[in-house]
Order: C-alpha cells, then structure tokens, then sequence
C-alpha cells in the first residue's frame, strides 16, 4: 500500500491545529509512553456528550497492536 504524501501532510497539519486546540493531550500522551504500554496493558475512554450521556470502552492490548504501535512510530522516520 503506497502512502500518499499530500495525505500525510494533511494529518500531520490537522494533528498539529488538535494539539494546539489541547496542548495536555500530547503531554498526556507522552507520559503514557514513557509508562510503557505493554501487551496486557487496559486502555480506557470515556466520551461524555453535551447533554451529559457517558459512554465508555476499553481494549486490552494484544501482541498484534504492539506490533501496529512499533509500525507507526517508524513512520516518523
């Protein structure tokens, strides 16, 4: 699968306008990693709309989403 570049210059600018929208969540982010995120590992998020109705999810990482997380950090170069 070939990656275009203007669509990957289009993400990298709209992930850049949302970090500047919510300059914590990298920094959260961050710290995540640094943690370690290993197999086994419970990531959790609750979205909350206007209205107040919370809906919540998880994954436990798996072997096979490491291996997804080692492919996009090569994507940075």
């Amino acid at each position: 699968m070939a990656m275009n570049p203007a669509a990957l210059f289009k993400v990298k600018k709209s992930w850049d306008t949302f970090c500047g929208n919510h300059p914590r969540f990298p920094a959260f982010l961050q710290a995540v990693q640094n943690a370690g995120i290993k197999e086994g590992t419970i990531i959790e998020v609750t979205v909350t709309t206007l209205e107040g109705k919370s809906m919540t999810t998880n994954v436990r990482i798996t072997a096979s989403d490491m291996q997804a997380f080692e492919d996009i950090k090569g994507l940075n170069g």
